[in-house]
């Protein structure tokens, strides 16, 4: 048996990640699960799964899953904070951790899963945009396993031959075609933008995702975010990644090859699909998904990024480029921004001023270690909380 742990269980990716596991009760066992603040969701999953753990942030939260569990007979720990994380994703009965924390506070229980040696099934794309070539460093000296599960870099993954992470060139492979849908804005232009709802923004065409995810695809951020990750997953740079617009979310991403051939993924736009092909990896099984009917499509579209509709974007192609704790930055502005939308605090086109501004006014560092980036991370913070309209405190990240 398998013993898994699940970091964000109660989110989008961790639901759909049990959803799986519990479709193969006779290979895998849960022995951890997650969550920021939802003790009710935890609670269910908890008597639903039974893990060994269970973690929650707050102290207080613990104390009251715990008084619960306890009193429907269950004999779940439970842990709290960053160091319970910690434990679980490194603990000895883990095998594998799904690292599906949304935002920064993803990064250091990912590590500490790394410095376990475990395979990582990595959703938590900040935790390489913010120290990708630590983590990658990190990955390597402790032999863990590392495999993508935002649908994009699971594409590329599954086209890509062994040895990609000696360089693209040397296996042949000319560049990674990234597919985005365009989100909910695709068509909207630019000067309509400034009116968007938080609503209308968490409203995608295509997947369920959570808010935060959501409003990054309706400003295309998510997929600048995704170059940078795949620029370190895949060992290559934003010059050899062209994003291109896919409306209908059956390409998941494509990899040219030096011989003119493209190998390309497609699949329904269900999240069960890279979980389950990371969960059996090498070998294939179930995921519970509709299966494509490619007769249903009819046809498929594609059409360049508008950068002038979506200069978030640009603004991540830029961040890659400079390198060192730019994506850092980058990365923290933009949850700033983006908490204070969602809050109804600024309107939807100052996600992208903001971001722009912060990564004019702070010192881009070289990355060489994670107080390095932590700290950058924690600068951009607070001067992108600066650029929020007064007494807006509480869109703090």
């Amino acid at each position: 048996m398998i013993g898994i742990t699940v970091l964000g269980a109660t989110g989008s990716i961790g639901q759909s990640t049990l959803d799986v596991v519990a479709r193969h009760r006779d290979r895998y066992r849960v022995v951890a699960l997650t969550a920021n603040d939802n003790v009710e969701g935890l609670y269910r999953q908890c008597l639903e799964h039974r893990p060994q753990f269970a973690v929650l942030a707050a102290p207080q939260a613990a104390e009251l899953l715990a008084t619960r569990l306890r009193a429907a007979g269950s004999e779940v720990t439970v842990l709290s904070g960053v160091d319970g994380l910690q434990q679980v994703a490194a603990c000895a009965e883990t095998d594998y951790v799904m690292a599906a924390i949304v935002g920064s506070a993803g990064l250091v229980p990912t590590l500490a899963a790394v410095r376990a040696g475990k395979r990582i099934l990595l959703a938590n794309k900040e935790a390489l945009v913010m120290s990708g070539a630590l983590f990658m460093e990190e990955v390597r000296n402790h032999g863990a396993e590392l495999l993508p599960i935002d649908s994009e870099h699971n594409a590329i993954f599954q086209c890509l031959p062994p040895g990609y992470r000696d360089g693209l060139a040397q296996v042949g492979v000319r560049r990674i075609l990234l597919t985005a849908s365009g989100g909910p804005f695709r068509t909207t232009a630019p000067h309509e933008l400034r009116r968007v709802t938080p609503a209308e923004a968490c409203a995608h065409p295509n997947w369920s995702m959570g808010r935060k995810i959501s409003v990054d695809s309706a400003t295309m951020m998510n997929k600048g975010l995704e170059v940078i990750e795949a620029c370190h997953l895949f060992a290559t740079t934003p010059q050899a990644i062209q994003v291109v617009i896919h409306p209908q979310s059956i390409i998941h991403s494509m990899v040219e090859y030096q011989d003119g051939s493209v190998l390309a993924q497609l699949g329904s736009a269900d999240m069960r699909i890279p979980i389950a092909h990371a969960l059996a990896w090498p070998e294939r099984f179930d995921s519970g998904a509709q299966r494509l009917d490619i007769f249903q499509i009819g046809q498929l579209s594609f059409e360049a990024p508008d950068l002038l509709r979506f200069p978030c974007l640009r603004l991540a192609f830029e961040a890659a480029t400079r390198g060192g704790t730019a994506p850092a930055i980058l990365n923290a502005a933009n949850e700033v921004a983006v908490q204070a939308f969602l809050a109804g605090l600024i309107p939807f086109t100052d996600i992208a001023r903001i971001v722009e501004q912060v990564l004019d006014h702070c010192t881009i560092h070289d990355a060489s270690s994670l107080t390095v980036v932590l700290a950058d991370d924690d600068l951009a913070r607070r001067q992108a909380q600066q650029m929020l309209p007064t007494g807006s405190g509480a869109a703090s990240a």
